[in-house]
């Protein structure tokens, strides 16, 4: 498959997966609060797809690096995923929703670390060029999260499996189009092991801010939505500023060449980070303030935008070769994995105790801890190697 066409279906792939975030992340607790499930059962069923990321990506990067057969996981993973979600058109008890949330998400952890490892791989590690890329998926987020705001507000919330199935469909296509690359990584001549790139200082230091960034993230992509209803924005508007938010992020991709040669990677990592405490201090205590909101919601540019751009170029500079995949899925299960699931659980418990305002600012702090990591452990950029 000649390279053109590969990105194409790597952006395909993109816009489908994230459109998915973009029903889930701002609908999916809301379509539970319909259903009448307490805050803790909402906090569960909204983890569970960062909780499978957290061993899910592993077991598959495993075998994708291993075997050289990335092509052949990831379309496994497309059509499962697919026919695992169709229960959510008809289960409405928390249990049949609980497994098939966690059935489905199972496979569906496993397709982002392959393709990004693919496209990284194409791309040659220009994280510039994979930013732009990647714009394709903030797009399929904003315009999935702007049409599910509009069919909900007219159709009610009870239409989102429906678009979930819709998606899912899509993704499950152009799971099947992404070629086959990774005969070629199983072949590096990189000799360091796997356990030993984790041994370094440095990736210790990424690793944690990662998930620390992402842990500050749980609480806002479980109750966001949630919190902006409590303050009387309607559905049409809650979904605008998941759009703002994802627009900005689009924003810093698209600009992300013009960044990574103006300001070094080191320091877009410690800014988005501090960026992160202001932002969710901002969300926690003026949630009313529109304008306010609005500003909140450019920080995503920062907090993740950047953030996640710039993890890209570190992951693949220390995890070089035959460990692509199983560096990417490393990457994913610490921050969306289990800095996610975990943020999103400890949220939903202790909503109900702390309110909106303290869990958001609990976010700041987190951030602020992960601000610290990385100054102390992520070295200058020139001082960051492949393992020998």
């Amino acid at each position: 498959m000649q390279k053109k066409t590969a990105l194409l279906a790597i952006a395909g792939f993109y816009f489908c997966y994230f459109a998915f975030n973009g029903l889930f992340s701002p609908y999916w607790g809301l379509y539970l609060a319909g259903l009448a499930f307490p805050a803790w059962q909402i906090g569960i069923l909204t983890s569970l797809t960062q909780i499978n990321r957290i061993y899910a990506p592993a077991i598959w990067g495993y075998l994708a690096d291993r075997s050289g057969r990335r092509q052949t996981i990831l379309r496994l993973a497309g059509v499962a995923a697919l026919l695992f979600f169709i229960p959510l058109t008809f289960s409405t008890s928390f249990w049949p929703l609980f497994l098939a949330v966690l059935l489905a998400s199972f496979f569906w952890s496993a397709a982002l670390p392959l393709v990004e490892a693919t496209a990284m791989n194409l791309l040659q590690g220009d994280s510039g060029a994979y930013a732009r890329l990647r714009i394709w998926g903030s797009v399929g987020f904003v315009v999935a999260t702007l049409v599910a705001g509009y069919l909900i507000e007219a159709l009610g919330v009870g239409v989102l499996p429906w678009a979930v199935i819709s998606v899912m469909t899509a993704l499950a296509l152009y799971c099947w189009w992404v070629p086959e690359t990774g005969a070629a990584a199983a072949r590096s001549t990189v000799q360091a092991g796997f356990a030993q790139i984790l041994r370094q200082r440095e990736v210790l230091a990424l690793l944690g801010a990662t998930f620390l960034m992402s842990l500050a993230h749980g609480p806002y992509y479980s109750f966001y939505s949630i919190y902006a209803a409590e303050q009387g924005y309607s559905k049409s508007l809650i979904g605008w500023f998941w759009t703002i938010g994802v627009g900005a992020e689009i924003a810093v991709f698209w600009l992300m060449p013009q960044l990574t040669q103006r300001f070094r990677y080191r320091s877009l990592l410690l800014f988005g980070l501090a960026v992160g405490v202001l932002r969710f201090a901002l969300i926690g205590w003026l949630p009313a303030t529109l304008a306010v909101v609005i500003v909140a919601q450019l920080g995503h540019a920062f907090t993740f935008g950047s953030n996640h751009a710039v993890n890209m170029w570190y992951i693949h500079r220390y995890f070089a070769g035959r460990h692509q995949a199983k560096g990417q899925a490393l990457y994913i299960a610490m921050s969306f994995g289990l800095g996610g699931s975990l943020g999103g659980i400890l949220a939903g418990l202790v909503w109900p105790l702390w309110g909106g305002a303290w869990v958001f600012t609990a976010s700041a702090l987190v951030c602020a801890a992960g601000w610290a990591l990385a100054r102390w452990g992520v070295p200058p950029d020139d001082a960051v190697r492949v393992a020998p």
